[in-house]
């Protein structure tokens, strides 16, 4: 006999945690809701997918038309499903996440109208946020903690030149603990993935810190894909 599938109402949506570092402080990238359901909410920039596109196709074109941001590449991290998440209906949502180091190139502004702004919001400063948001974005926290412990992403938020102050600053924020200073650079430089640039810190009024660059070629040969913090 033939199998008979069910016919189920389900939608299908993408939400993206986008993280941001600007030297001092770790940020999310909210918008402002200009739709109901929640209007005049923040939340994560998302939207549904498009009926002829993949769920990669569909991240980018809702980050492009909610922040106006364009060649982020984006990982999925979570589905989430619970029946009752959206209050319009069974809305299936699949989580991407993103860290930028951010800039004059990362400025946001929507160019939907679904949004009223998008905007950098440190992460212990959140609103609260639309439908379940707080929960994507958490589990997104939580994916970052566990892959930076293991994987260089740290240097994905930095410039190309930082200071090892810098790069703990970056492991503090994400962690949410203070590390001791002197540990942390000694097991950072045991990796030998840090190139010492022979440079200073220039524009600073105090003393200058040395700087130094994420040795791609170098972790790659030493380490492949992991690196255990």
């Amino acid at each position: 006999m033939k199998e008979v599938l069910p016919q189920f109402n389900s939608t299908f949506s993408i939400d993206c945690v986008i993280f941001g570092f600007d030297g001092g402080d770790l940020k999310i990238l909210l918008i402002e809701r200009n739709n109901e359901p929640f209007k005049d909410w923040w939340a994560l920039p998302g939207n549904l997918v498009g009926e002829n596109e993949s769920l990669d196709q569909s991240a980018s074109r809702i980050l492009n038309e909610l922040t106006g941001l364009t060649d982020i590449y984006m990982e999925q991290y979570y589905t989430f499903g619970d029946v009752n998440r959206h209050p319009q209906g069974r809305v299936v949502s699949i989580a991407y996440y993103a860290l930028l180091r951010l800039g004059g190139d990362k400025a946001v502004r929507p160019i939907s109208s679904y949004a009223k702004q998008a905007h950098w919001v440190n992460i212990n400063e959140l609103p609260k946020l639309a439908f379940d948001h707080q929960q994507i974005y958490d589990k997104g926290l939580e994916k970052i903690k566990r892959r930076i412990k293991h994987q260089p992403i740290a240097f994905e938020l930095l410039p190309e030149k930082f200071t090892l102050t810098q790069l703990q600053n970056v492991y503090e924020l994400i962690l949410g603990k203070k590390l001791d200073k002197r540990n942390f650079r000694k097991k950072m430089l045991s990796f030998g993935v840090l190139k010492d640039l022979d440079e200073k810190q220039k524009g600073v009024s105090f003393r200058a810190a040395t700087l130094y660059r994420f040795d791609k070629r170098k972790y790659a040969k030493l380490f492949g894909k992991e690196i255990s913090f």
